[in-house]
C-alpha cells in the first residue's frame, strides 16, 4: 500500500481523482502539533531555542488513522503546501509518525498533469524551509509573551501585543493622530454645464478654485453675463498597458476593493478554488507564469478576441524576497471563465480570470482630450473638462471594470460658441487623510515590508479580533483600547515596532530560508536584548490615568475635577479621588457606576 498525506480533506478528495487508486490519500487537517497556549515551558531558550511541541487539541484521532496507515504502507509521500508553512507541516508528520525516508512532493497547482508531474521529482523535506517557519513562530512567540505580560501589569490585564500586528496597530493609530491634527480650509468648486452647436452637452469646472464666497459669488454672476467659447484642444494619444498577474497582496488589494471582501475571506475563497483544483497556489510573492500557462492563455485569447488582442509577455516581480510558490496567482485551465461552488467564490474567480488573462493582451489605446472654454470677459478663469475616447480596447476586453469613469468628449472646434446651461459654486473643505481601507492598509504593509503577504490577512483579522481596530464603513478605525496599547508600545518600545525593526526581521527569517542564516543566532541576537529592554520597563509607573478630562467635566458624586481612565468598553471619566469617590460618567457624560467600569479592580 502506498500512502500520501496531504492538509485538507478537500485537497485530498481531488488529488484521490488523478491517481487512479494507485495511492491512498489522507489529510492531516492542518497542523497536527504547536507550541502549547502556555508560554510555560514552551521553548527552552538556554538549549539553543528549542520548542516543545505538543499534538494539537482534536488531532489524536487524526494521527492515530496516519499512524495506523503508514505502518501497513510501502511507501509515503507528503503533498502538503509548497511554502514555509507546508515544509513544516510535511516535518512535524515525519517527526510525530517516526517516518523513516518519506518522499516530500510539490505542485503549485492541483491538476492532473501538475499531480502526476510532481510524483516523477521527489526530494526531501526542505530543512531551511523548515527551520524558518519555526523561527517565526518562536520570535512571534518570544515577542508577543513576553510584552504582553508588560502590557498586562502596566496598562490592563487581558491586552497583549504581536511582532507584526503591533506595527500594522501603529500605522492605523498615526493616521488617526493625523485625522485629528488636521485643520481644514474653505474652498469654493465652481462647475458649469455648456452646450454645443450640436446640442451636446459638456460639463466643465473652474481652473481655480476660490479661497473666499464672495470671489466665488463674483466668478459666477459674471460667467452668466458674458458669451463663452472653445479655447484650447489639446488631443494626445495614450497608451495603457494591463497589470501582472496575481500575487497574494495584490488578489487581496483588489477583491477587497472591487468585491468588499476582507483579505481573511479572500484567503479562505482562494484556498478552496485551489483544492478544488481551479486556480494554482495563492500564496506566492511572483508576478511570472510558466510558458505552458502563457501558451494556454494565448490560445484563449486569440479564440475569444482575435489575434489582434493577443500579447503574450512575462512580468518582473517586484519583491526583492520573492519565495514560496514560483507562478503568480492564475486558472490552472484558462479555458474555464467560470468556476467555484459559491457565488463568493465564482466572483472571487472571475476577478482571477479576468487579470490572468489580461495581462496576456495587448495594450489599450485611447485618445486624451482637453478641453478650455473661454469667456468675452477675460477677468473670468477659464474652465476646463478632460475625456477620452478608446481607439482601440485591447485588454480591457477582458477586464472592462479596470476603464474606471472616463467621459465621453463630442468633437469640438477651437473658437466655436458655447451656450451656457447652468453653472453653480459648492463651498467644500479640504479633506484629512484618509483611513486605510483593508486594501489600503495590505498596500502599506508590503510596500514598508511588515509581515509577508501570507500572513496579511490574519495580521488584520487579529487587530480587529481583539478590538484594537474596528470596521468603519470600509474603513479600519482604532478604539480606544487600541490606541492606548499603541501610545504605550511607541513610547516604550518605539524600536521594535519601528518599519525598519520588522522589516529587518523579515529579511532575516528569508536567509534562514535560503541557508544563509542560523536559526539560534538570529534568535539570540534578538532576545538578548530583548529581554533586557522589557526588564528595565519594570519600574515604570502603572497607566491608570491616561489624562485630565476637560474642566466641566465634574464627578456626579462629589464634584471633584475627573480623570480619563480606560476600560473594556474604552476609555470613561473618573473621579479624582478614586477610590474615595466613585463616581464616574461615559465621554458624552452620562453617569456610571463607577467601581465596577473603571479596571482597578481587574488590573490587581
Amino acid at each position: 500500500m502506498k500512502l500520501l498525506i496531504v492538509e485538507s480533506p478537500a485537497k485530498a478528495k481531488t488529488i484521490a481523482k488523478y491517481l487512479d487508486n494507485a495511492y491512498t490519500v489522507r489529510a492531516s487537517v492542518g497542523h497536527i502539533r504547536d507550541l502549547p497556549k502556555s508560554n510555560k515551558n514552551a521553548i527552552d531558550v538556554p538549549a539553543g531555542f528549542v520548542p516543545r511541541y505538543e499534538i494539537s487539541k482534536g488531532k489524536e484521532h487524526v494521527i492515530e488513522d496516519l499512524s495506523r496507515l503508514t505502518k501497513k504502507a510501502d511507501e509515503v509521500l507528503l503533498a502538503t503546501d509548497p511554502d514555509r508553512e507546508g515544509e513544516a507541516i510535511a516535518w512535524h508528520l515525519q517527526q510525530t509518525l517516526k517516518l523513516k525516508k518519506p518522499k516530500r512532493i510539490v505542485f503549485h497547482e492541483i491538476t492532473k498533469e501538475a499531480v502526476q508531474e510532481a510524483m516523477k521529482h521527489p526530494r526531501e523535506i526542505d530543512t531551511n524551509l523548515r527551520v524558518a517557519q519555526e523561527a517565526r513562530r518562536v520570535l512571534d512567540r518570544l515577542f508577543g509573551y513576553d510584552l504582553s505580560a508588560l502590557i498586562w501589569q502596566k496598562v490592563r490585564y487581558g491586552l497583549s501585543a504581536g511582532r507584526v500586528q503591533s506595527p500594522a496597530l501603529r500605522l492605523i493609530v498615526e493616521r488617526e493622530k493625523e485625522i485629528r491634527a488636521f485643520v481644514p480650509e474653505a474652498y469654493w468648486v465652481i462647475e458649469a454645464l455648456f452646450e454645443d452647436k450640436k446640442k451636446n452637452q459638456i460639463p466643465f469646472h473652474c481652473s481655480i478654485e476660490p479661497k473666499t464666497e464672495q470671489e466665488a459669488l463674483e466668478i459666477v454672476e459674471n460667467s452668466k453675463k458674458t458669451n463663452w467659447k472653445v479655447g484650447n484642444i489639446e488631443e494626445a494619444k495614450a497608451k495603457r498597458s494591463a497589470r501582472a498577474p496575481f500575487t497574494t497582496s495584490t488578489l487581496q488589494q483588489a477583491a477587497s476593493s472591487r468585491l468588499g471582501y476582507a483579505p481573511s475571506i479572500t484567503m479562505r475563497l482562494a484556498q478552496k478554488l485551489y483544492e478544488a483544483g481551479h486556480i494554482s497556489y495563492m500564496r506566492t510573492d511572483s508576478t511570472t507564469l510558466s510558458q505552458q500557462a502563457v501558451a494556454e492563455i494565448t490560445g484563449v485569447i486569440k479564440k475569444k478576441f482575435g489575434d489582434n488582442y493577443a500579447d503574450p509577455k512575462q512580468f518582473k516581480t517586484k519583491s526583492k524576497n520573492a519565495q514560496e510558490a514560483h507562478e503568480a496567482i492564475r486558472p490552472t485551465h484558462a479555458i474555464n471563465e467560470g468556476a467555484g461552488t459559491s457565488p463568493q467564490e465564482r466572483k472571487l474567480y472571475q476577478l482571477i480570470w479576468q487579470r490572468t488573462v489580461a495581462s496576456q493582451m495587448a495594450d489599450a489605446e485611447s485618445l486624451r482630450t482637453k478641453i478650455t472654454a473661454v469667456a468675452n470677459n477675460k477677468k473670468i478663469p477659464v474652465f476646463e473638462t478632460s475625456g477620452s475616447r478608446v481607439l482601440f480596447d485591447g485588454w480591457l476586453k477582458a477586464d472592462p471594470e479596470a476603464r474606471g469613469e472616463e467621459i465621453d468628449l463630442p468633437k469640438l472646434t477651437k473658437g466655436e460658441d458655447l451656450k451656457l446651461l447652468s453653472i453653480e459654486s459648492t463651498g467644500k473643505e479640504t479633506e484629512p487623510p484618509h483611513r486605510y481601507t483593508e486594501a489600503g492598509l495590505v498596500k502599506e504593509l508590503e510596500k514598508r515590508g511588515i509581515g509577508r503577504p501570507s500572513t496579511y490577512a490574519s495580521i488584520i483579522k487579529t487587530i480587529q479580533d481583539r478590538d484594537y481596530v474596528i470596521k468603519d464603513n470600509k474603513a479600519l478605525k482604532p478604539t480606544d483600547t487600541g490606541e492606548v496599547v499603541s501610545d504605550f508600545l511607541s513610547q516604550y518600545f518605539a524600536d521594535y515596532i519601528s518599519d525598519t525593526f520588522t522589516a529587518l526581521m523579515e529579511d532575516e527569517l528569508d536567509e534562514i530560508a535560503e541557508g544563509k542564516r542560523d536559526y539560534v543566532k538570529t534568535l539570540k541576537d534578538f532576545y538578548g536584548p530583548f529581554t533586557k529592554d522589557i526588564a528595565s520597563k519594570k519600574k515604570i509607573e502603572k497607566i491608570t490615568n491616561l489624562g485630565v478630562a476637560p474642566k466641566e467635566m465634574k464627578c456626579p458624586k462629589c464634584g471633584s475635577a475627573m480623570i480619563i481612565k480606560l476600560a473594556k468598553s474604552g476609555k470613561f471619566y473618573s473621579c479624582s479621588r478614586f477610590p474615595d469617590c466613585s463616581g464616574a460618567l461615559t465621554l458624552e457624560g452620562k453617569e456610571l457606576e463607577g467601581p465596577k467600569l473603571t479596571g482597578e479592580k481587574c488590573q490587581k
